[in-house]
């Protein structure tokens, strides 16, 4: 249940207003994924659909560091994979994969994938997270496995087999590879990232060391209700959104 008197996300009379609002949070989220390690070279990226033209989609330029991201930097690109507004090459597999993701689900504003340590390390396991702690029932029956792995994903049909997989869920673990996740809003895209791969790294841990004990169905399913709701998404990643923009307020630029 959310508690009273909690913030909520914004609505926006102007699309010019809720574009800006998109391209921040998107580019806040990159500085985030670099504060957390998130970088692997030039892989990775984010996107936020554009409000206005819904098969477009702002996402990070091919190459450029996610610590170095600005607001201007930020690339929009079409349903062929041209881009539209910006000086700098996209990243194919960006295209590949996200392109397809948005339009198989009409819901998702913003999708995230990076190769992140926890989140390869688990990929290659090819299972799906247990619920051994509260923050891993967020994705308690609401995550995927991707179970194939064949090369960079450059090819849409690679990307329609993801969006098919993902389903309705808001993560998807691809083996072999890392993690994806989606979410009404770039906020919650990225929060839900941030928490999976943590997740990854809790239950690696603790299988190192022995025998984990997994939340009862009952709970966890109580307990997703509480902690896995789109709002909640939205909300966890408020505060870090407050803290990159207090520290690096050149990102707005």
């Amino acid at each position: 249940m959310i508690q009273p008197n909690l913030p909520q996300p914004p609505t926006f009379e102007r699309v010019e207003d809720e574009r800006l609002h998109r391209k921040q949070r998107l580019a806040a989220a990159f500085r985030l994924f670099a504060r957390y390690g998130f970088d692997e070279g030039v892989a990775g990226h984010i996107t936020a659909r554009d409000p206005e033209h819904p098969d477009h989609f702002w996402v990070n330029p091919f190459g450029m560091y996610f610590g170095h991201i600005c607001v201007s930097d930020l690339l929009l690109v079409n349903h062929k994979g041209e881009v539209v507004e910006g000086i700098c090459p996209v990243n194919a597999a960006a295209f590949a994969i996200h392109s397809q993701v948005h339009q198989a689900r009409p819901d998702v504003v913003a999708a995230a994938h990076a190769h992140s340590l926890y989140g390869k390390a688990w990929a290659s396991l090819g299972r799906l997270l247990d619920p051994l702690t509260q923050d891993a029932c967020s994705f308690y029956d609401d995550h995927a496995l991707f179970d194939d792995y064949t090369g960079v994903v450059l090819d849409l049909s690679e990307g329609q087999r993801i969006g098919r997989v993902l389903g309705d869920r808001k993560a998807v673990i691809l083996r072999n590879h890392g993690l994806l996740t989606v979410g009404h809003s770039v906020d919650e895209a990225a929060w839900w990232f941030i928490t999976m791969d943590r997740t990854c790294q809790a239950q690696l841990m603790a299988e190192a060391v022995g025998k984990p004990v997994a939340i009862p169905h009952e709970v966890a399913s109580l307990t997703y209700s509480q902690v896995g709701t789109h709002f909640m998404g939205w909300f966890c990643f408020q505060s870090l959104y407050d803290k990159i923009v207090r520290e690096e307020p050149d990102l707005l630029e």
